[in-house]
């Protein structure tokens, strides 16, 4: 992963080639690969901060901050979450939840973090301290789950 680097920008920081790339991706995944129609502009791009990480121009992978009240009432939200399938399984993934992670806690220290997670991808997200509530759901046709990660002392 040498000559990649994180960029964490509010919306209106971004660039139009870097906005068209996140969505690029978005799209990509969450679209087509998961054969899954559904609004992804759903209104919260301009109150989240993205997360980034590039290598160049190439986006690699990507998170979406929400400071709590926007997604969830109680806590902040990590949402979007992913890594291009060009890098997929090349350990991407894990380092873009733990510095998500850590900008959450430094931005809503008094915050738990939730998360709506796939459920084939439950184990993942534990590694990191997130546990399961609530049952199982249908979004936008695939299998979640509401998933909390407690405020660390």
């Amino acid at each position: 992963m040498q000559g990649h680097q994180y960029q964490l920008s509010s919306f209106s920081e971004l660039s139009t080639d870097q906005l068209y790339e996140i969505l690029k991706l978005r799209s990509e995944v969450f679209v087509v690969e998961q054969d899954c129609v559904y609004q992804d502009l759903d209104g919260l791009d301009h109150s989240s901060l993205h997360l980034c990480e590039w290598q160049g121009s190439d986006l690699l992978a990507y998170t979406r901050l929400l400071a709590p009240g926007l997604d969830f009432n109680d806590a902040s939200a990590i949402g979007r979450i992913i890594t291009s399938p060009k890098v997929r399984r090349n350990g991407h993934g894990r380092p873009i939840i733990m510095e998500s992670i850590k900008i959450c806690n430094q931005r809503w220290p008094s915050s738990p973090i939730k998360i709506h997670a796939q459920t084939y991808l439950l184990e993942f997200y534990q590694e990191f301290g997130f546990s399961t509530y609530g049952e199982e759901f249908l979004e936008d046709g695939i299998p979640h789950y509401f998933m909390e990660r407690p405020v660390q002392d």
